[in-house]
């Protein structure tokens, strides 16, 4: 699972769990009513069959656009994982190589050779985010 996937998936998840039981009893009750105007219109209730059924169909699309407002507002707050960034340097010929942050990468680890000098090994120099940072736009 990628890091991205996971972000999203804490992000739904960080929807509360007192909402999505409110939401749920709203959805069973408006289940329900729907199912009792059914029966109401069976046993010629037809004025009660059509109060149960508007109430019940009300409820019913309230409570997915709750649902549905609640993810969309979950997914827009989630911000973007900064990138992590790694700097590899050779201590001969001062090579500079910078890659993604991998498990397991501190500075000063020694690596493999170097692709120029294979007799020096190459060491992590470096490990970094980087900050993206909103342009500002001004109204003239």
């Amino acid at each position: 699972m990628t890091q991205n996937t996971q972000q999203q998936s804490s992000s739904v998840s960080k929807i509360s769990s007192y909402l999505l039981l409110i939401v749920a009893i709203v959805m069973s009750l408006a289940i329900v009513a729907i199912f009792s105007a059914v029966y109401a219109y069976m046993i010629d209730c037809l004025i009660q069959a059509g109060f149960l059924l508007i109430i019940g169909a009300f409820a019913l699309a309230i409570s997915l656009v709750v649902l549905y407002q609640t993810r969309r507002n979950a997914a827009a707050l989630q911000d973007e994982a900064p990138k992590v960034m790694t700097i590899i340097e050779c201590k001969n010929c001062g090579t500079k190589i910078t890659r993604d942050f991998q498990r397991g990468d501190f500075v000063f680890k020694e690596l493999g050779a170097c692709e120029k000098c294979p007799e020096q090994k190459q060491m992590i120099t470096g490990v970094y985010k980087e900050i993206k940072t909103k342009e500002k736009t001004y109204a003239i």
